[in-house]
């Protein structure tokens, strides 16, 4: 486990590489998302995650571009909105995304929520993997969703492939984005993506900092030298996660991404498992399928 470097990758379903470090830009103010974000590049990060619900789009383009690192090893992802849940207002949103961040293609898109229900869900889907076979999109995915979403999702992607000739037609899920943490590990979601080989991407990883001064977490922290986020980001890296750590702090930044020097033991890991159930963010994956 300790092998694993800021460079290491995981292979998606699309193919495609997705670095296993992620930079998260959720709540960045738009006037600070280029520094925030060529700041992370300064530090080794390559995975950017934004979304149009984040407004801020126009720059993480703006440091990727600024950054002059070759477009080809930084790995973009945005997320269609609420309000494109349908098939054509996400294939307007594909196009607005690109406009916005002034990039020739997005690397990752994921619907954002699962809400809207099942028809408005299937045509997102839809015109996610029309992006796809227009390059306009490399991968696809979805975020918040929970296994009876991501259940309908197969039998979409079936009923897609019939439709429209056959096996892969119907796109492939690469990703499956929500908030995980120990006290939110999410592990009925975590199994179907892992069966699958669909990335389990982990938002909100260090808690929103909620628990952080809980002994367990504090003992860990002094007994490998490092502090209570990066405790939890290797926590999520070691579970086999993409964890998106977020902060616009330089010094924060740094130390988030500083986490490929140790390495939790069975026992530490055990130490994080709890019967908990606490979200400290929306938490759209409970909802029902005709939301």
């Amino acid at each position: 486990m300790a092998t694993y470097n800021i460079n290491s990758t995981f292979k998606l379903n699309s193919g495609y590489e997705i670095p296993r470090l992620g930079f998260g830009v959720y709540q960045t103010p738009p006037e600070e998302t280029e520094k925030a974000v060529l700041e992370a590049f300064k530090v080794g990060y390559r995975h950017i995650d934004s979304a149009a619900a984040y407004r801020n789009e126009a720059g993480c383009g703006d440091a990727i571009r600024a950054s002059k690192i070759p477009r080809s090893d930084i790995f973009f992802t945005s997320k269609i909105p609420r309000s494109g849940m349908s098939y054509e207002g996400a294939k307007a949103q594909v196009e607005t995304s690109l406009k916005t961040s002034g990039l020739d293609y997005i690397d990752l898109m994921l619907i954002h929520s699962p809400f809207g229900g099942s028809a408005a869900r299937k045509g997102a889907w839809k015109a996610l993997v029309e992006a796809v076979e227009e390059g306009k999109i490399r991968s696809i995915g979805v975020s918040n969703y929970g296994v009876h979403h991501l259940d309908e999702l197969e039998k979409h992607i079936a009923e897609f492939e019939a439709e429209r000739g056959g096996k892969g037609k119907g796109g492939v899920i690469s990703v499956n984005q929500c908030e995980v943490h120990p006290w939110c590990p999410r592990r009925d979601v975590a199994e179907w993506c892992a069966k699958r080989n669909v990335a389990f991407e982990a938002y909100a990883p260090v808690v929103r900092g909620a628990r952080f001064g809980e002994k367990v977490l504090v003992n860990l922290a002094e007994k490998h030298g490092k502090t209570e986020a990066q405790i939890l980001i290797r926590w999520s890296l070691q579970k086999g996660y993409v964890p998106l750590p977020k902060s616009v702090t330089p010094s924060r930044i740094k130390e988030n991404a500083e986490v490929f020097d140790f390495e939790l033991s069975k026992e530490d890991m055990d130490t994080l498992e709890f019967n908990e159930y606490a979200p400290v963010c929306w938490d759209p994956v409970t909802s029902p399928l005709d939301n």
